[in-house]
């Protein structure tokens, strides 16, 4: 069957994709195909990773971390995009500053805001870092007068790690299970099961397989979600800064 990076879908695509995947299965007359074992193991795993996944967004502090990181993000599409305009300016010293910050931005990525929670933390430290002693660059935005701008962004980011270390310990002190370790369980299930299916496929002897039908469809949602990550590809190769969806 086609196969598809499941690391690359964010928890919602990928729970979303796994009931689709075994909705798919459970049209097609699962006790009849020797698989209701493998089945039983996914839809399981499946349902504890879906019940961790509603905890982790009815967490207040989840629905705060979402705010914040819009706020966050706003920042750093705000910067970015008044830079870009100025390396359009008449005035060579004004568009060579504003690529000199670019320029710099560019070393972390070309999407900053589309980093997981910790990697854009981390980023927006490095950046702030540069722009603090690095004299040429903190020369540029005293020169742009976005001073204010910057230090939004550098109490957002700082308010948003704070609140991210404060829902982690939350978790922690909830329960042992995370959605990581959760996913990796379902990955397992996903491919004990979808082994299963390919196997008793190719021994099958006198055609028509009793499981082409149910590959054929199970291929056709993949090639969905892989078009789905192909697309995020394109999108951030074009180095335009846009959300990323979390948790």
């Amino acid at each position: 069957m086609n196969a598809i990076e499941l690391k690359l879908l964010r928890n919602a695509e990928y729970l979303q994709y796994v009931k689709d995947y075994l909705g798919i299965i459970n049209l097609n007359t699962p006790e009849q195909l020797g698989i209701e074992a493998k089945l039983t193991t996914l839809t399981t795993k499946a349902t504890e990773l879906e019940a961790l996944y509603k905890k982790a967004l009815a967490s207040d502090k989840t629905k705060e971390l979402l705010l914040l990181d819009e706020r966050r993000d706003d920042a750093v599409n705000g910067i970015y995009y008044f830079l870009l305009g100025y390396t359009y300016y008449f005035e060579a010293d004004k568009q060579q500053k504003a690529q000199l910050l670019l320029t710099n931005m560019e070393l972390y990525g070309s999407g900053i805001t589309r980093l997981n929670y910790q990697a854009e933390t981390a980023t927006v430290n490095n950046l702030l870092r540069d722009w603090e002693n690095k004299s040429d660059l903190a020369d540029a935005i005293t020169s742009f007068n976005i001073s204010a701008w910057v230090n939004e962004l550098k109490t957002v980011n700082e308010e948003f790690n704070a609140k991210y270390l404060s829902r982690t310990q939350e978790y922690g002190d909830a329960s042992p299970e995370t959605i990581k370790i959760k996913r990796e369980e379902t990955n397992t299930a996903y491919y004990a099961l979808r082994d299963r299916i390919d196997a008793r496929h190719l021994l099958v002897e006198t055609p028509p397989s009793p499981y082409a039908t149910v590959i054929n469809q199970l291929n056709a949602l993949t090639d969905q979600y892989n078009k789905l990550l192909i697309n995020r590809v394109d999108n951030s190769s074009q180095g335009t800064p846009e959300n990323t969806d979390q948790p």
